[in-house]
């Protein structure tokens, strides 16, 4: 896993991204994996591409997708005007799960809020993904909060 590179994801990327989202029970149930790309995947990508406080990062191994994830760099009041880095929509290629390669994705991503002056990542996930809970208490982060969403 050393010649693992993390970039910026490009347009080209998107069917690799899409297919790492839907590759899971979950989002075999909420993702659409057909080619082309569904259009909303399109619009969403540009509108990520262009705002400078949302980076979609993909790992790269041999010039392959094999990681992705979201990586929101929010402003607030709250916390003295601190930053905060949302890390979000975060896939491992089957093939390359138990690698290390998340906790390398992961340490990679917290450089990037460091950077950016962020005083914590956060990230939410669902109740139903048990071993990503594990994982991301093994990483140093806490399950302090409870969150809620609402389907629109």
């Amino acid at each position: 896993m050393a010649d693992v590179t993390f970039r910026s994801a490009q347009a080209a990327d998107l069917p690799a991204i899409i297919a790492l989202l839907a590759d899971d029970p979950l989002g075999q149930q909420r993702e659409d994996a057909g080619s082309p790309p569904n259009p909303r995947y399109v619009e969403a990508f540009r509108a990520i591409d262009a705002d400078p406080n949302q980076l979609q990062v993909v790992a790269t191994l041999d010039g392959e997708v094999i990681g992705t994830l979201q990586l929101t760099f929010i402003p607030g009041l709250a916390r003295k005007g601190a930053w905060r880095g949302q890390i979000e929509g975060v896939r491992i290629a089957a093939a390359h799960r138990g690698s290390g390669l998340g906790q390398r994705m992961f340490e990679w991503a917290i450089a990037q809020c460091r950077a950016r002056g962020c005083s914590l990542v956060q990230l939410t996930t669902d109740k139903e993904r048990p071993d990503a809970h594990r994982f991301y208490e093994r990483l140093g982060l806490v399950g302090s909060h409870i969150g809620y969403k609402l389907a629109l």
